[in-house]
């Protein structure tokens, strides 16, 4: 018995009987074809905004590596040296004493003999001290400069007219540096009183 119901309808409901009765229109399924795609494709596209996220951050953080471990290279190069440089300050030191232990009258009147023996301790010296210099030590000069305790021990301080007060006004113990570290500090008397600076 056909009540006018075409038999492939029975199961579709209402809305779709009407989508499929008129002619040319698509069905109700290739709507939600069409919305299941776009949900795909804006899942893909947030998918790929993340993964570019992570690709992002990781050439970043390869490219903060590369710039730590060139650093730590440079500083390696550059203060790989410092605990066999602060050993040898220990013999520029007894250089200089074995050299201060002569006094300036006796050099005068020495003979010949002497005299080549304290200037090969002078050359000795200077030759280590280049040497040192080559390998980035340097001796610090703080005579007459103002007082700096990244550079500079205090040991105590003495009431000099001759210059400015806070600046070093005697060298008790010379101090070395090693780029710009310091290797050991420069053992000194401050200024007290005195001139004004400048």
């Amino acid at each position: 018995m056909n009540d006018g119901k075409n038999p492939q309808n029975e199961n579709l409901s209402p809305l779709d009987e009407a989508a499929a009765s008129t002619p040319g229109a698509e069905p109700a399924t290739v709507q939600s074809d069409a919305e299941r795609d776009a949900a795909a494709v804006q899942a893909l596209i947030a998918e790929n905004s993340s993964l570019k996220d992570k690709v992002l951050r990781t050439l970043a953080e390869m490219e903060n590596l590369r710039r730590r471990t060139e650093r730590e290279v440079a500083d390696a190069k550059a203060y790989g040296v410092s605990s066999f440089a602060r050993d040898m300050l220990t013999f520029a030191d007894n250089l200089r004493r074995a050299l201060d232990s002569v006094p300036a009258e006796v050099r005068d009147g020495a003979d010949a003999s002497l005299k080549a023996f304290v200037e090969g301790i002078e050359l000795i010296e200077r030759d280590f001290l280049s040497r040192l210099a080559r390998h980035g030590v340097r001796k610090l000069e703080p005579k007459g400069q103002k007082f700096d305790p990244n550079f500079h021990e205090a040991l105590f301080e003495a009431h000099d007219e001759t210059v400015p007060p806070g600046s070093v006004a005697h060298v008790v113990e010379e101090g070395f540096a090693i780029g710009d570290r310091v290797l050991r500090p420069a053992k000194v008397g401050v200024a007290k009183g005195g001139a004004k600076p400048n």
